[in-house]
C-alpha cells in the first residue's frame, strides 16, 4: 500500500510539474492566441456600440450584461498583454529559458518562472472567463439577436419619435416664446430676400441644443420670407437620410405648394429621375429650401444639382452641428455663415422665467426663487434646449424653495426619467453616436477632468497619445494626428474652444456641462472612468480602467484598490489631500499605470517605488508640495515615459538615469540642469519638446566652460525637437549654440534666455542661424549687438517677442515686410530709441502688438496703409509717451486697445470728456485703461463689424 501510494504520489507530482512545464513553454504561442481573442473582442464590442446607438433604449438587458462582462474581459487582456510586453523586454536577447538558467544567478531564475508562471497563468484564466460568457451567451440567445440593418434606420428613427424631441416643438413656437434670437433672425432674413441672383447656401452652425431648428422656424414662417420666394420646402435630414428619400419629399411639398398631384411612378423613380423632375418644378422659380439637421458632408455635392441655378436669387438654408458641412457647401463667394452662439445670460433668464412661471407670477420671478433660479440657468450655460427644457419642468413644480431645490440637485438623474429632459440627452447624445469610433475615447477623455475644466490642448493631446488613442499616420506625428482629432471635435460643436493662439489653434478648450453630465453617464456603460467630486463618493463595483479625484475628503488610499486602473488623474488642489500612504501605494495598486497626473494635485514626495510603474507613459509631477532639487534615480527604469513634466520645482537637477528614456518625446521643467548628462543626453533623438535647459552652472558645481559648450553641441544630436527653450546663455557660446540649433530643421519654437546678474541681461550671441523653415515662435531675452539679421528670412514666423534687448535702431523697418507675423511683442528695455515708424505696407498680417516698458519711446508714428489686420494694441509703462500714436485712426480693424501704467497725459488725451484725441480712437470697440493698483476703466464704443 505505501509503494502504490508513493507510486500514485510521484506521478501524481510529474503530471503537475509536466502541466506546469507545458505553462510555461507554451507562454508564447498563449500570448498570440490572447492577442487574437483580443481583436475579436473589440470587433465585437464596436458592433455592439453601433448596434446601441441604433436601438437605444430598446436594447436587450442580457446584451448590455454580455457586452459589459466581454468589455472587462478585455481590459484583462490588455493587461496581461502589456505585462508580457515588458516581461519579454526586460530579458537578456536571445535567451530561452534553458539559457537563463546558465546565465543568471539562482535568485534572479527562480524571479524569472514566477513571473513567468504568473503571465501563464492569468492568459488561462482569461480565456476560460471568454468561454464561459461565450457559452452563456449562446444558452440565452444573446448572440443570435438580429441586428438592425442600414436601410431600417428610418424606421428607427420613426419609433424613437416617441421620447419629447424638443425641436419638433420648436418649430412651431409663438413668436413671443422665442427670446435671443432677434438678431441672428434679422440677419438670416435680410440674407434670404437681399443679395445675388445666384442661388446661395446658407449655413447656420452651432452645437446641438443651440436652437438652430428654432431660428430657422422664425425665418421660414415670416411674412417677408414667405411672401418673397414662389416656392418653399422645409427638409428634415438627419443621419439616416437617403437622397431618394429626400428628393421624393422634396417633390411631394413641392407639388402640393402648386396644388398639384405628384407623379404616380415617384415610389419607383431612382436618384436620376427624382433630380430630373425638381430640377423642372425649380427651373422658372424662386425658391427657399430649409435642410435642417445636415450631418454628412458629402449631401450637399449629392443634391446640388438638383438644386437649379435659375439666377432668380433662390436660397438654400442649411442646419448643421458640423463645421466640415459648412466648407463643403461653401462653393461660392456669395454663401454665407451664421455662427449660432449661446444665449447671453440676461437672455438666458428671460427665457427661462416665460418658460418656468408660464402660468404663474404673471412671467415674472418671485423673490424667493430668484437665487435658485440663477443656479439653475447657470448650469445650461445659455443652451436654449436645456433652458427651455428645465424651464418647461419647472412650470409644473411647485413654486416653493424646497421642491426646485430637489430638482436641482438631481438634474442628472431627473435627465434619465423626465419626459420632458431625456430630449436634451438623446439630442446631445445623437452626436456621440455620430461620431467615428476613434473619436469617441478623445471626447470621453473631458469627463475625466472637472466640470468647467479648461484643459491646455497640449496636455489633452499627450494624454491621449499615451492612451492608445490615437493611430499612427505616415509621415505624421502622434500629436499632429492627435491635433486633427481635435479639430475634429470642435468642428462637429462637441469641444469648444475657449482660448486660441495667435494663429487660430485651440490653445485651451472645454465641453459644455449638459454635454460633460451626458460623459459621466457613458462612463457607468462603458466602465471608462470614475470621477470622484464628492465628499461621500465610494467607488463603483466591477472594474474601473481611469480614475479622476476632484476632492479632498474622500478616502484617497481606497480609490487606489482597483489593480485595472489605467490612468490616474489628481484634482484636489490641496497638499493635505495627498497622504505618504496615498502616494506609496499608488504603484502597488496601480502598477499598470499609463497616465499618472498630479499638475492640479500637489505632490508631497515622489517615492522610490515608482520604478515598478514601467508601463507608464505619461507623468506629470507639478508643481510639487517640496522644495526639490533632483529627481530621484527611479525614473531612468520608466522605459516607455513619453512626457515627463517637472514644472514649477525650483532649478531641477535630472539624474543621469534619464538618458535611458529613449522613447521621451516631451520633457518640460523650469531651469533644469543637464551637465551630468553631456556625454549620453544626445542618445534621446525621441525628443520633441524641451523646456526650459539651465545652461549658466552655479558656483559650487565644477562645471568650465568646455563642459557647457559640449552640453550645447551635444543638443544639435537632437533633430527632431520641435520645441527649445535655454536659459542661462552666456556670452562666447554663439558659434556652438548657432551649430546645434541648425541641426533642428523641425524646430516650430524657440526660446532663449541669457544669463544676467545685478545689472542685468548678457549678450546674446547667434551671429549665423540657418534657414529654420518650420520656426512659427521666437523669444529673445537678453541684450542684442544689432537685430539680427537672420530673423527677417524666418518666412514661417508668426510669433516674435523681444525682451532686453537694448536695440538702438528701429528694429521695424527689418520686420515690416515679414509675410505671416501676427504677433510682435517689444518690451520690457527692447529698445532705446525715441520713436517707432510703422510704414505704409508694412506688417499687413500682424493682430497683435504689445508695446511695453520703452523708457524712451516718446514718439508712433503709423502710416495709412501700415497694420492693416491689428486687432489689439497693447501699451504698457513706457512713461515718455504722452499721447496716442499719430495715426492710430487709420487702423480701422482695432478691437481692443488696452492701456496699462501709462502716464496721466496719455489717458487724458483720450478721455471721453473733452480728451482732444478722443476722436482718433472712437472707432475702437473696447478700450480698457488700468494701473497695477488696481484703478480700471473700460470705454466701450458701438461699431458696426463686418
Amino acid at each position: 500500500m505505501a509503494e502504490m501510494a508513493v507510486s500514485f504520489a510521484r506521478d501524481k507530482l510529474l503530471s503537475l510539474l509536466s502541466n506546469e512545464a507545458k505553462l510555461l513553454w507554451d507562454l508564447h504561442t498563449e500570448f498570440a492566441e490572447i492577442k487574437t481573442e483580443l481583436d475579436f473582442i473589440q470587433a465585437f464590442l464596436k458592433d455592439a456600440d453601433r448596434r446601441a446607438e441604433e436601438e437605444g433604449d430598446s436594447t436587450n438587458e442580457g446584451i448590455r450584461t454580455l457586452v459589459k462582462q466581454l468589455r472587462e474581459a478585455s481590459f484583462r487582456i490588455e493587461d496581461v498583454i502589456d505585462e508580457y510586453l515588458i516581461f519579454v523586454e526586460q530579458q537578456p536577447d536571445a535567451l530561452g529559458c534553458a539559457a537563463l538558467f546558465f546565465e543568471c544567478d539562482i535568485t534572479h531564475f527562480i524571479e524569472y518562472l514566477k513571473r513567468r508562471h504568473h503571465i501563464a497563468s492569468e492568459i488561462q484564466q482569461i480565456k476560460s472567463v471568454v468561454d464561459g460568457i461565450m457559452q452563456r451567451g449562446k444558452k440565452y440567445n444573446f448572440l443570435r439577436q438580429p441586428s438592425v440593418e442600414q436601410g431600417q434606420s428610418s424606421n428607427a428613427g420613426s419609433q424613437s419619435i416617441q421620447w419629447h424631441d424638443p425641436r419638433i416643438a420648436s418649430r412651431y413656437l409663438d413668436e413671443a416664446e422665442v427670446v435671443g434670437f432677434e438678431g441672428p433672425r434679422d440677419e438670416l432674413i435680410d440674407w434670404l430676400v437681399e443679395g445675388p441672383a445666384e442661388r446661395t447656401v446658407i449655413s447656420v452652425v452651432g452645437m446641438g441644443g443651440l436652437g438652430k431648428t428654432t431660428l430657422a422656424s422664425r425665418v421660414f414662417n415670416n411674412q417677408k420670407v414667405v411672401g418673397h420666394f414662389d416656392f418653399h420646402a422645409w427638409i428634415t435630414v438627419s443621419q439616416s437620410y437617403t437622397v431618394e428619400g429626400m428628393m421624393r419629399d422634396l417633390l411631394k411639398k413641392l407639388c402640393k405648394e402648386k396644388r398639384e398631384n405628384p407623379p404616380q411612378d415617384i415610389s419607383e423613380m431612382d436618384r436620376d429621375s427624382l433630380i430630373d423632375e425638381v430640377r423642372n418644378y425649380l427651373q422658372q422659380k424662386r425658391y427657399v429650401v430649409i435642410l435642417d439637421d445636415v450631418w454628412s458632408v458629402e449631401l450637399w455635392g449629392q443634391i446640388k444639382s438638383a438644386m437649379f441655378d435659375n439666377k432668380n436669387g433662390s436660397r438654400i438654408l442649411i442646419t448643421t452641428r458640423k463645421t466640415g458641412v459648412v466648407e463643403s457647401c461653401k462653393n461660392s463667394p456669395f454663401d454665407k455663415v451664421h455662427e449660432l452662439e449661446p444665449l447671453s445670460s440676461e437672455k438666458s433668464m428671460e427665457l427661462f422665467y416665460k418658460k418656468a412661471f408660464q402660468f404663474d407670477f404673471n412671467g415674472c420671478c418671485p423673490d424667493h426663487l430668484l437665487n435658485i433660479s440663477s443656479e439653475i440657468v447657470k448650469k445650461c450655460k445659455g443652451l436654449p434646449l436645456a433652458i427651455v427644457a428645465i424651464g418647461g419642468l419647472l412650470s409644473g413644480k411647485e413654486k416653493t424653495t424646497f421642491e426646485w431645490e430637489k430638482i436641482r440637485q438631481s438634474l442628472n438623474s431627473e435627465m434619465e426619467k423626465n419626459h420632458h429632459l431625456i430630449g436634451i440627452t438623446k439630442i446631445l447624445g445623437f452626436s456621440y453616436d455620430d461620431l467615428p469610433y476613434y473619436l469617441k475615447s478623445c471626447l470621453l477623455y473631458f469627463g475625466i477632468y472637472p466640470e468647467d475644466y479648461k484643459v491646455k490642448s497640449t496636455r489633452l493631446i499627450r494624454q491621449w497619445v499615451a492612451e492608445g488613442f490615437v493611430k499612427d499616420e505616415g509621415g505624421k506625428t502622434l500629436e499632429d494626428v492627435a491635433q486633427q482629432y481635435l479639430a475634429e471635435l470642435i468642428g462637429r460643436s462637441l469641444v469648444q474652444v475657449s482660448s486660441v493662439t495667435v494663429d487660430g489653434k485651440a490653445k485651451s478648450c472645454h465641453v459644455h456641462d449638459l454635454l460633460w453630465d451626458m460623459i459621466l453617464r457613458k462612463f457607468k456603460d462603458l466602465s471608462f472612468c470614475q470621477h470622484i467630486s464628492k465628499e461621500d463618493e465610494s467607488m463603483s463595483s466591477g472594474m474601473i480602467r481611469r480614475l479622476s479625484i476632484a476632492t479632498n475628503s474622500i478616502d484617497l488610499v481606497g480609490s487606489t484598490e482597483s489593480s485595472h486602473i489605467r490612468s490616474l488623474l489628481v484634482f484636489s488642489g490641496k497638499e493635505s489631500a495627498l497622504t505618504d500612504e496615498f502616494v506609496q501605494r499608488i504603484s502597488k495598486k496601480c502598477r499598470l499605470l499609463k497616465v499618472l497626473d498630479f499638475e492640479d494635485g500637489r505632490l508631497p514626495f515622489v517615492p522610490e517605488n515608482w520604478e515598478n510603474l514601467v508601463h507608464l507613459k505619461y507623468l506629470s509631477l507639478r508643481p510639487l508640495g517640496m522644495e526639490t532639487k533632483s529627481l530621484t534615480k527611479f525614473i531612468g527604469k520608466l522605459h516607455n515615459l513619453e512626457t515627463l513634466d517637472v514644472r514649477h520645482a525650483t532649478s531641477m537637477e535630472l539624474p543621469k538615469e534619464i538618458c535611458k528614456l529613449t522613447r521621451l518625446r516631451h520633457l518640460l521643467g523650469d531651469h533644469m540642469r543637464l551637465f551630468q548628462l553631456k556625454n549620453s543626453f544626445g542618445d534621446m533623438t525621441s525628443l520633441q519638446t524641451l523646456h526650459q535647459v539651465n545652461v549658466d552652472p552655479d558656483e559650487e558645481e565644477l562645471i568650465n566652460d568646455d563642459d557647457v559648450v559640449e552640453l550645447i553641441r551635444e543638443l544639435g544630436k537632437l533633430k527632431n525637437l520641435r520645441s527649445l527653450g535655454l536659459t542661462g546663455v552666456k556670452e562666447g557660446l554663439g558659434s556652438a549654440l548657432c551649430s546645434s540649433i541648425n541641426q533642428m530643421q523641425n524646430l516650430e519654437k524657440l526660446h532663449i534666455r541669457s544669463a544676467s546678474n545685478f545689472y542685468g541681461f548678457y549678450m546674446i550671441d547667434l551671429p549665423v542661424i540657418s534657414s529654420l523653415p518650420m520656426l512659427r515662435k521666437l523669444k529673445l531675452e537678453g541684450k542684442l549687438n544689432k537685430f539680427p539679421e537672420w530673423i527677417p528670412q524666418l518666412q514661417n514666423l508668426v510669433k516674435l517677442t523681444l525682451i532686453c534687448s537694448h536695440l538702438t535702431e528701429d528694429p521695424l523697418k527689418s520686420l515690416q515686410n515679414m509675410p505671416h507675423l501676427l504677433f510682435l511683442r517689444i518690451g520690457p528695455l527692447a529698445y532705446g530709441g525715441e520713436s517707432l515708424y510703422f510704414k505704409d505696407g508694412g506688417f499687413m498680417q500682424l493682430k497683435e502688438l504689445y508695446l511695453r516698458y520703452l523708457s524712451n519711446l516718446s514718439s508712433i508714428i503709423i502710416d495709412k496703409g501700415s497694420l492693416n489686420s491689428l486687432e489689439t494694441l497693447h501699451f504698457e509703462g513706457i512713461g515718455a509717451l504722452k499721447t496716442v500714436p499719430c495715426g492710430i485712426q487709420h487702423l480701422e480693424n482695432l478691437l481692443v486697445l488696452h492701456i496699462l501704467d501709462m502716464p496721466s497725459e496719455f489717458e487724458q488725451c483720450i478721455a471721453p470728456e473733452g480728451g482732444p484725441e478722443h476722436s482718433s480712437i472712437q472707432h475702437v470697440p473696447l478700450v480698457r485703461i488700468a494701473t497695477s493698483f488696481g484703478r480700471k476703466r473700460i470705454i466701450h464704443h458701438s461699431k458696426s463689424r463686418h
